[in-house]
């Protein structure tokens, strides 16, 4: 069994990918906000600090269950899909990572249409942006931002800038953690000659998570930076290349890491429980 595919219904990969979001997301929230504030252009202690780690926690939540539910729903529906139509059977002897990468880059594009708009509202109230005090206020700041920086301004104000970017964060970030996933599972099975336990899926799932997290963090800093809008002098970024640009310009390249470990440890955590 090692060796072949194994489909999880769709209901259940909605369900399991919902549910394990939003556990996930409240219990570490206070990690991700740290990061966050590591990331702001006007410095850890300027942006919150350690005080009101909570703050943008209820945005987190709603967005959540759903973001989840359509990553894993997608990702466990194009796995068979795709397989079958890259003739990827059981009896194949076809890669199944290219399968593995292809379906989590599709769940990945569709989950960020609900992940994108979630993480530019909380990232203006973890780091206490001007008129994000509350939910409602923020949201209203950032529809009022239609100038042309995010996907549908006109309409979405501000909610899709970073969108792309965001999925250039992810779809990496996917290539690399669950092909490595459903390798380190496999291995393991060879290694004990029979399948893993959940606790054993969930160690992978950790490892795999934490080594892509690491590896993607300079593309968080840049998505980070994106959402907020502006640098510290209040000067909008015009896109992710002005962003790179004038971060290694102005603040050295040593800043596209800025929030790395509390990035592993949330992902890692997640990744244990997610899997």
């Amino acid at each position: 069994m090692s060796a072949q595919e194994r489909h999880t219904p769709f209901l259940a990969s909605l369900l399991a990918g919902g549910l394990a979001g939003i556990s996930v997301d409240l219990t570490l929230f206070p990690i991700d906000t740290v990061k966050t504030r590591l990331q702001s252009p006007h410095g850890f202690l300027a942006a919150g600090g350690f005080r009101e780690v909570y703050r943008g926690v209820r945005v987190a939540a709603a967005g959540s269950a759903p973001c989840a539910a359509l990553f894993f729903g997608t990702y466990e529906t194009m796995k068979p899909i795709i397989a079958e139509l890259r003739g990827a059977n059981e009896d194949s002897s076809s890669n199944p990572a290219v399968t593995h990468m292809t379906a989590a880059s599709i769940g990945e594009a569709a989950a960020c249409l609900v992940r994108g708009p979630t993480e530019v509202v909380k990232s203006k109230m973890q780091t206490n942006a001007v008129g994000s005090s509350t939910v409602s206020s923020t949201l209203k700041m950032v529809l009022s931002e239609k100038d042309g920086r995010g996907f549908g301004s006109g309409v979405f104000g501000g909610l899709y800038r970073g969108y792309g970017i965001t999925l250039m964060r992810e779809v990496p970030f996917a290539f690399i953690q669950f092909p490595m996933y459903e390798r380190f599972k496999i291995e393991w099975e060879k290694m004990q000659g029979h399948d893993t336990s959940p606790l054993q899926a969930a160690t992978c799932g950790s490892f795999a998570g934490g080594i892509a997290g690491a590896v993607t963090t300079p593309l968080d800093v840049i998505k980070t930076r994106l959402m907020l809008g502006s640098d510290k002098a209040g000067v909008p970024y015009k896109g992710a290349r002005d962003v790179v640009e004038r971060l290694v310009n102005e603040e050295g390249s040593s800043v596209l890491l800025k929030g790395l470990q509390p990035r592993v440890v949330w992902i890692s955590i997640g990744g244990f429980v997610f899997f």
